[in-house]
């Protein structure tokens, strides 16, 4: 039977050690980890294999077997990723600010780990890694809750994490798992204040909802996006051919593929029967608003081709399919994102610098992209390691959530026997 007041415990006392250590030794533990998991890849490469062909007995969608996929190549990515974050500096102890106060006093303000983290999420397994490694260059402890559907390769990797936290003489305590399915346990989870600092969620809309709604634990959503890309009339449409393609199809199952695709009524003409065949050669489902739908009628293209749904600008499809609408100008463009988006990733396509600027300034999203795809929005792809989560909201982190949103700040005042008057 799980006990989450114990882990909650041991928790905050591997936190404590945590915070002290140097940067030297929180290396050599992420060093410990990437040659472990490089040693322990059979191990688990056959655990997953095993979820995989569940999640395929259970009929899960390929774009939700791909999110849950280990490969040699992404566990051997995992490794590499692990020891690329050895050379990213270290924010704990850094000085944001100092200052000497008129009394004599010298007042500065340091980072410092945030605690314990509590981090629920779905599907991709390669998030365990991704969230022990961060938490613990930040000396942060962490306590794990992954789904169901991966729960033998995230026991495979988490064996893998404590096994290297034992060889480098850390705790292993510092990074736990939740091994009971039970849901209920994430309810108890949202309520362990006493030991636990923060909450991430990373999964689906009803997961933020429920932690939202049920947290008395401060909570970073994050994670949902759907994401849009529109084209004006004056860009460059054999690269943004390219753009979109690459936005939709190289990962589809992700939080920063494209969703929706806006189109300028000028170009629309010419620009969809050529996006169309392209995408058509990746299998993708082209969901289409009347305009768009009847642009695509008139013109031969290899693409499957639907009418939108009343719902269909809402959905973050994380699979081959792509909503399309023809909108008036910039202004609509603007307006419709704002009315669907997530505020995730979102990307003008243009050679109008006015545009890009009205589009920039007016769009609120976590990230937003001029000539460029939406899969940018990415910790690695950002230079900052990676990513316990992209985050969508306004206060603490926003965007990918590398080192620096993993920590907080005290206030150091040093004095000479000052009392206050």
């Amino acid at each position: 039977m799980t006990d989450l007041a114990a882990m909650g415990q041991a928790a905050k006392a591997a936190s404590y050690l945590l915070a002290t250590l140097t940067t030297e030794q929180k290396n050599l533990a992420l060093m410990t980890i990437a040659d472990e998991l490089e040693a322990q890849a059979g191990v688990v490469l056959a655990q997953n294999a095993l979820d995989i062909a569940d999640a395929r007995d259970r009929g899960l969608s390929d774009a939700l077997v791909d999110r849950l996929l280990l490969t040699p190549e992404r566990v051997t990515a995992l490794a590499t990723d692990t020891r690329r974050i050895l050379d990213l500096p270290d924010p704990i102890g850094s000085e944001l600010e100092s200052r000497m106060l008129p009394n004599g006093m010298r007042l500065s303000r340091r980072r410092i780990p945030i605690g314990v983290l509590g981090v629920i999420y779905e599907a991709r397994p390669n998030v365990t890694i991704d969230i022990a490694t961060l938490s613990l260059k930040t000396g942060n402890a962490a306590i794990l809750r992954g789904g169901s559907e991966t729960l033998r390769s995230n026991l495979a990797l988490v064996k893998v994490i404590q096994a290297a936290l034992e060889k480098a003489g850390l705790p292993e305590t510092a990074v736990q798992y939740i091994d009971d399915p039970d849901r209920d346990l994430v309810a108890q989870m949202l309520k362990l204040d006493e030991y636990i600092d923060m909450i991430i969620p990373r999964g689906g809309q009803g997961l933020h909802r429920l932690c939202r709604e049920q947290s008395t634990i401060p909570v970073i959503t994050g994670g949902i996006g759907i994401c849009h890309i529109y084209v004006d009339e004056s860009a460059d449409l054999e690269s943004a051919v390219d753009i979109v393609e690459n936005a939709k199809v190289q990962r589809p199952s992700v939080c920063n593929s494209l969703d929706t695709l806006l189109v300028h009524p000028s170009i629309a003409a010419d620009f969809l029967p050529d996006v169309a065949n392209r995408l058509a050669e990746s299998g993708v489902e082209l969901r289409a608003c009347g305009s768009a739908l009847a642009i695509l009628q008139r013109n031969g293209h290899k693409a499957e081709v639907v009418p939108t749904g009343p719902d269909d600008f809402d959905q973050e499809w994380l699979s081959l399919i792509l909503g399309i609408k023809v909108v008036s100008g910039i202004e609509e463009a603007i307006d419709h994102i704002h009315a669907h988006s997530t505020e995730h990733s979102e990307s003008i396509l243009t050679n109008n610098w006015q545009n890009a600027t009205r589009f920039v300034n007016a769009i609120n999203s976590s990230a937003v992209f001029v000539n460029a795809s939406t899969r940018f929005n990415d910790g690695g792809q950002f230079g900052l390691g990676a990513e316990v989560a992209v985050s969508t909201q306004k206060l603490h982190a926003r965007g990918p959530m590398g080192l620096e949103a993993l920590t907080t700040y005290k206030w150091v005042c040093y004095g000479e026997g000052h009392i206050r008057p």
